[in-house]
Parts: C-alpha cells; sequence; structure tokens
C-alpha cells in the first residue's frame, strides 16, 4: 500500500512512526521471550515511565497543534489532560467494588470516610468501560469548545487568551481541592486494582498499556499531520500569521479556531486517560498551571511547529526532570529555566531544527 504524499514527505515523523510501533510490538515481544534477569527485558518500573513519557508525548502533540500552526498559546491545557484523566479514574474507582478499605461497593472509599449517603448523579454510567472511554473525549471536548466559543468570538486573543486559560486550569484546579466536588479532594483517586476484569499490577497489563501509549501517540501524530497538511491546516497557519486578513478573506476564524481547539483538547483528555492507570493515581495537582507551562516548555524545546519536535521535546524534557529530580532535586526548576532560555536564544526553532539542517546539507 502506497503512502500518502503528506507522510512520505515527513522523513522525521516516519521515523517516529518506526519508533513507536517497535516499542509498540518489540518491547512486549521481549518481555515475554526473554528472561527478566536478561539485559533486553525492561522492568515494570521502566515500562510505566516510558509509558508516562509517551502519555506528556500525546499531550505536547496537541499544545503544539494549537500553538505551532494557529498561533494560540494555551497555558490551560493541563486541564483538559487532568480532566480525561479523571474521567478514566472514576471508572476505575467504581471497578473497586466491595475491595475497598470500607466494604462499600456502590461508594469510592473517600465517599465513605466523609459520610456521602449516595452517589453523585455525575459518577452514574462510570461503572461501564465505554462510558467511561466515551466521557475521555467528550468532557475536555466540550469545556474546550464553550470556552473557544465564547473566547474567539470576542476575538481574546494574544497574552490575553494565555492568561485567561491559565485562569481556567488554576479555578479548576482549587474547585477539584474541594471535598464537596465529590472527587476525592486534596488526596485525589487512587488505591486502583483493575481495568477491564485485568489486574492493574500486573506486568502484562502494564505492557499492554505501555502499548496502547505508544500506538495512541502514533494515532495522534497522524490525525494532526493529516490535519495540518489538508486545506484547513493551511487556514491554520493563514490564521496564525494575519488573522484580520484571514477574516477579511471570508474564513469563518472563530470556528476553525473553536473547531481545532476542541480536537486538540480531546487528545490530551485521551492522554490524561492512558497516564491515570499507569501512574495509579490523578489528583488536583495535575491542574496546576505550572504542567501547562512545562508542556509549552516541551514544544518550544522540540520545536513548535513540527509536531515531531513537541514529541521529542516532551520526552527528553522529562528524562532529564526524572534524572535531575533524583541526583539534584533542588536544582531542576533552575535546569528547566535555564533550558528554555538557552534554546529561546540559541535554537528558536528547537531541537528538529537540527536534524532538519542536517538532512538538507545531506
Amino acid at each position: 500500500m502506497r503512502l500518502p504524499a503528506w507522510l512520505l514527505s515527513d522523513r522525521a515523523g516516519l521515523a517516529l512512526l518506526t519508533a513507536l510501533t517497535v516499542l509498540a510490538i518489540g518491547v512486549p515481544a521481549l518481555n515475554l521471550l526473554l528472561p527478566t534477569d536478561h539485559p533486553l527485558h525492561l522492568s515494570a518500573y521502566t515500562i510505566t515511565l516510558i509509558g508516562k513519557y509517551l502519555c506528556y508525548a500525546l499531550l505536547a502533540v496537541s499544545v503544539d497543534l494549537v500553538w505551532g500552526y494557529m498561533g494560540i498559546l494555551s497555558l490551560g491545557h493541563a486541564a483538559f489532560f487532568a480532566l480525561g484523566g479523571y474521567c478514566f479514574g472514576m471508572y476505575l474507582m467504581r471497578q473497586i467494588g466491595a475491595r475497598g478499605v470500607y466494604g462499600n461497593s456502590e461508594l469510592p472509599d473517600f465517599m465513605v470516610f466523609l459520610n456521602w449517603s449516595e452517589l453523585p448523579w455525575y459518577w452514574y454510567g462510570f461503572d461501564q468501560f465505554w462510558f467511561a472511554a466515551l466521557m475521555v473525549l467528550i468532557v475536555p471536548g466540550l469545556l474546550a469548545f464553550v470556552f473557544g466559543w465564547f473566547a474567539f468570538r470576542s476575538r481574546v486573543s494574544g497574552v490575553y487568551l494565555s492568561i485567561i486559560t491559565q485562569a481556567l486550569t488554576y479555578a479548576l484546579m482549587l474547585a477539584f481541592f474541594r471535598n464537596e466536588m465529590g472527587f476525592g479532594g486534596n488526596n485525589g483517586l487512587t488505591d486502583f486494582k483493575e481495568v477491564l476484569g485485568f489486574s492493574l499490577h500486573a506486568d502484562g497489563t502494564r505492557i499492554v498499556l505501555f502499548a496502547l501509549s505508544a500506538l495512541a501517540l502514533a494515532g495522534g501524530y497522524l490525525a494532526c499531520r493529516w490535519l495540518v497538511s489538508t486545506r484547513l491546516g493551511r487556514v491554520l497557519v493563514a490564521i496564525r500569521d494575519s488573522e484580520d486578513r484571514a477574516r477579511f478573506l471570508g474564513y469563518r476564524v472563530e470556528r476553525v479556531k473553536a473547531l481545532v481547539f476542541t480536537f486538540s483538547a480531546m487528545l490530551a483528555g485521551v492522554a490524561g486517560a492512558l497516564y491515570v492507570p499507569q501512574v495509579g493515581i490523578i489528583n488536583p495537582g495535575e491542574f496546576a498551571p505550572l504542567n501547562s507551562i512545562e508542556a509549552v516548555i516541551w514544544v518550544a524545546v522540540g520545536g513548535r511547529g513540527t509536531l515531531v519536535g513537541a514529541v521529542v521535546g516532551a520526552v527528553l524534557v522529562n528524562y532529564a526532570k526524572t534524572w535531575l529530580t533524583g541526583a539534584l532535586p533542588e536544582v531542576w526548576l533552575f535546569a528547566l529555566g535555564g533550558l528554555f532560555v538557552a534554546v529561546t536564544l540559541l535554537l528558536p526553532r528547537g531541537l528538529i531544527a537540527l536534524w532538519r539542517r542536517r538532512e538538507a546539507t545531506a
């Protein structure tokens, strides 16, 4: 089968997709065939860690779609990531049943502890996997659409829009910290047992979640790459470069922005849903504005407006974070800020520019 022209011309993208395919197929195969003491057999910790990086990479792709191609600097995408995580976390909590600390088959432990008498109406349906999977897309997408519709119709843009998106995620963080909201308060949702009848602590389940994360990233990348290669993608770039001119030419800029912003939020929600069962917890800290700022830094480091660069930046920065927070925890934030400044001054187009420069001279 012949690959489409928009993908054939994307050598970096093909390399990324190849790497993700190798990860999704090779890691499970090696862990199944090789003994646990073999160097190529990855531990459960390593698989979970890489799975987290892949989820972060999908979040970075969603940020790059709206920032790199539409010029919207969103400082609130962590909200969509967290909402997707909470939706799937609610499903995982409903699967605990009577195995919780208090042995209540209907109410999660934190509700029993807080003397809730019945399950809130917005928890209904989350005992079904299909319903939770649907909500992972609908909840972040609906919030993004409503927010975007009013913000873009009011022609809020630039730094003002960035501040509003940051205020949105901060407001959600404060709301989810409240016990009355029914989402576990400060502790959030945790102590998950199983998904679709499979234990979350089993190595096989972790490998499957890892493979699904790799496939979701590949699918998200392909969807975004296809989108930016279409006529709509050219409209996005036109809006980014000169919004007034695009509006003068007759394009419904507000509708285009709302549509793509909603799609981006849904991708972030999927990333959050895959993240939660791998780390085993979701709490209001995921809404923190700093998380959204970090996602923007990932994209800037890798290369804004490239999609591949967003993946590279997310993986490299989070690997550095894992290493530095273990070796020199007090240095991490300074290193992150210094990295952002250095890339902005020395590599304004990100690390992916080095790849393209090498490609051009080859």
